[in-house]
């Protein structure tokens, strides 16, 4: 870089956390630049499966200011998320600089500096919103399966074509992996393994499943936070990948032939998936379903972590003075994980923000790599 940009606050993410965030700092009269990491806005969602669909509704799917544009009871597509990304970022005005990463975050002299190949920003307040699909977490033992089967793991898996003839195993029940043992069900005998991680009593795309979902949410908003002894012990099993099944449940899953064992797999035997039961699985395809681990490791200053690996924050703001996230699952409570709840999040940091003693005059938003939120 030839010259280091000036900025008063850099904010880390230009998913739909970043952007709402700027939607925010924007109405408080904060300027700011959005830089992302991707070609487009958006892109994060366009590297999803083929047929995902947002788990909640239209009507709770848009961002602050800007309803999503569908039927409210639709449940959209990935590509029309990310479209809708786009068209948030242009109807606002957010200024954006795209395929531009921060390799490091550092503090020196008081300021923070952050570094990539093409950016050299000092700030004195940095807000993180890169996202948690940053590290796809594959079991080591996964290298000693037979080299003839094919292995995927969910955030490389667009469609069943990916797979070749012959049973296959998706490791991990919980959305990504419901999703993909139903859609796999159609042409493979599948088996999904992994741990119940519950189920809405009716499919959310029905009636009962909508009530069911409001109910969900507004629980979800007010009651499973980080300041009640329930949402706090919901927090532990949600970040540990215990989302309750919303779209393919139990009942959806058994009608399209899928056999849904508890046994988790744990290790390979002969060169195939071995189970916690004892069974080894004679399967062509293993589709890893196991999530994400949380990667902060670009910011090598002190940063408390908890023992989940995800930073110590409340509200969005971490112990380290100047330092805030957004985007993080359950940051404050359930419904963080919702698009529908990104917005609230992003107020009350930006409100913060904004009513630090030195206001920002300038905001600067990244994205180390946007990869989703559980919607």
């Amino acid at each position: 870089m030839e010259r280091t940009e000036q900025v008063e606050v850099l904010i880390v993410g230009g998913g739909q956390s970043g952007l709402a965030l700027g939607y925010h700092l924007q109405k408080r009269g904060c300027s700011f630049l959005i830089v992302d990491r991707n070609e487009r806005i958006g892109d994060s969602w366009r590297q999803r499966w083929d047929s995902l669909k947002l788990y909640s509704p239209a009507s709770r799917d848009g961002l602050p200011g800007m309803p999503f544009p569908a039927a409210g009871r639709s449940y959209p597509t990935a590509d029309e998320m990310a479209d809708y990304l786009e068209s948030y970022r242009a109807r606002f005005d957010l200024p954006v600089r795209l395929q531009t990463g921060v390799d490091a975050l550092t503090h020196e002299d008081g300021r923070f500096v952050a570094l990539g190949s093409k950016l050299s920003v000092e700030a004195e307040t940095v807000v993180v919103a890169s996202g948690v699909f940053q590290k796809p977490y594959v079991p080591a033992f996964a290298d000693g399966l037979d080299p003839s089967i094919t292995q995927l793991h969910s955030s490389a898996y667009r469609n069943a074509s990916q797979l070749q003839d012959g049973p296959v195993l998706v490791v991990g029940a919980s959305h990504s992996g419901s999703d993909i043992a139903f859609e796999s069900a159609a042409a493979h005998d599948v088996t999904l393994c992994g741990r119940d991680t519950g189920q809405l009593p009716a499919p959310i795309e029905t009636r009962r499943g909508r009530v069911l979902f409001r109910g969900l949410f507004f629980f979800g908003t007010h009651v499973l936070t980080v300041d009640t002894p329930p949402g706090r012990k919901m927090r532990t099993h949600i970040r540990h990948g215990g989302a309750p099944l919303l779209r393919y449940r139990r009942p959806e899953l058994r009608a399209a032939g899928v056999d849904r064992v508890l046994a988790r797999t744990v290790g390979v035997q002969d060169g195939l998936p071995l189970l916690e039961d004892g069974r080894v699985c004679d399967v062509r395809n293993v589709v890893w379903c196991t999530g994400f681990r949380p990667d902060f490791s670009w910011i090598r200053l002190p940063i408390e972590l908890g023992d989940d690996g995800y930073p110590v924050q409340y509200r969005g703001a971490s112990s380290t003075s100047g330092l805030y996230f957004v985007g993080l699952p359950f940051l404050h409570s359930f419904a963080s994980m919702l698009i529908g709840g990104t917005g609230r999040d992003a107020e009350r940091v930006a409100r913060q923000i904004a009513s630090r003693p030195t206001r920002p005059d300038q905001v600067i938003i990244w994205n180390g790599r946007v990869d989703e939120l559980t919607t």
